[in-house]
């Protein structure tokens, strides 16, 4: 994984394995496919905030690191403002993934960077995978030459999880992170934390501290308590 100079990390529990597919098994599989197997064209992936975009790039990336491959994850909300020559050299990695990709539309100097890389990339036979809210076509990307190769780039659409599917997601995650959730307390989560299955993983990552901290139990009494004290 390359380092990069914005305090940008792979998170451990972003994994394929632990990510819940939901409706999103085709998009899942072709990102899978691209990272196992050279010749895939860009793959692009967008949806709404919580559909898991961050997630799967950065299992992609992961994965890739599995494959012996050299891969970097950047969110470019966090590089706006920087300068766009960080990108120099990227065209040398196995694997790209560029996240928020909305945010740089309309910054001449990013577009002309994003430009650059797509072409690199190819010529060097590198896998790239970028991720946004939404479409290519619906971002106003001020480059035409950019805009037409995110235009033939794969897209697929993440959708995210039903709330009915939260609670066995949110489950598979406690698990992988070895953290015993029982179901009074999933279900008490489940009830009164946000709908929004992001802030749901942000909240059981910070549960899991505090309950490492107190050396407590995640009980529905230690919960509680903890979002009583404004917890999350």
């Amino acid at each position: 994984m390359r380092q990069l100079p914005l305090g940008v990390q792979l998170a451990v529990t972003h994994r394929f394995e632990t990510f819940h597919e939901g409706g999103n098994r085709e998009a899942v599989l072709a990102l899978v496919a691209l990272v196992a197997e050279p010749g895939h064209g860009p793959l692009w992936l967008y949806g709404p905030p919580g559909c898991g975009r961050s997630h799967l790039l950065q299992a992609a990336c992961a994965r890739a690191g599995e494959y012996g491959l050299t891969a970097a994850w950047l969110p470019l909300a966090a590089a706006r403002g920087a300068d766009p020559a960080m990108l120099a050299g990227f065209e040398r990695l196995g694997l790209v993934a560029l996240d928020d990709v909305e945010s740089v539309a309309g910054d001449a100097g990013w577009e002309r960077a994003l430009f650059t890389l797509w072409n690199e990339l190819a010529e060097q036979h590198g896998r790239l995978v970028l991720a946004a809210s939404a479409a290519p076509a619906a971002i106003p990307f001020g480059l035409r030459d950019l805009a037409s190769r995110l235009a033939s780039a794969q897209v697929r659409r993440l959708q995210p999880l039903a709330e009915s599917e939260q609670a066995e997601a949110l489950l598979r995650r406690a698990r992988h992170r070895g953290l015993e959730l029982p179901p009074e307390t999933l279900g008490y989560l489940t009830r009164r934390a946000p709908r929004d299955f992001a802030a749901l993983c942000r909240l059981l990552d910070e549960l899991d501290t505090e309950s490492l901290a107190a050396q407590r139990r995640l009980t529905v009494p230690f919960v509680r308590d903890w979002l009583g004290r404004g917890g999350a």
